[in-house]
């Protein structure tokens, strides 16, 4: 998993009820983009170190922009 500042990453919830939270990267700790990253989590504003599970996948700003230009 690599990512850039600016990219989302995306949680979604495995259980029942969980619901799925996301986040915008705002740090890296290695210059080739892999994991852990600083996140600024949407629901809370809050940003923290995050360690990508299985769970977990990045939309990349790219995507992003042509989702947003449909």
């Amino acid at each position: 998993m690599q990512a850039v500042i600016g990219d989302l990453v995306v949680v979604e919830g495995t259980k029942e009820g969980t619901p799925r939270r996301d986040g915008e990267i705002v740090a890296l700790h290695h210059p080739d983009g892999t994991p852990p990253y600083d996140v600024r989590w949407a629901h809370t504003g809050k940003v923290s170190i995050f360690f990508p599970g299985p769970d977990s996948h990045i939309k990349h700003r790219e995507q992003q922009t042509q989702a947003g230009a449909v």
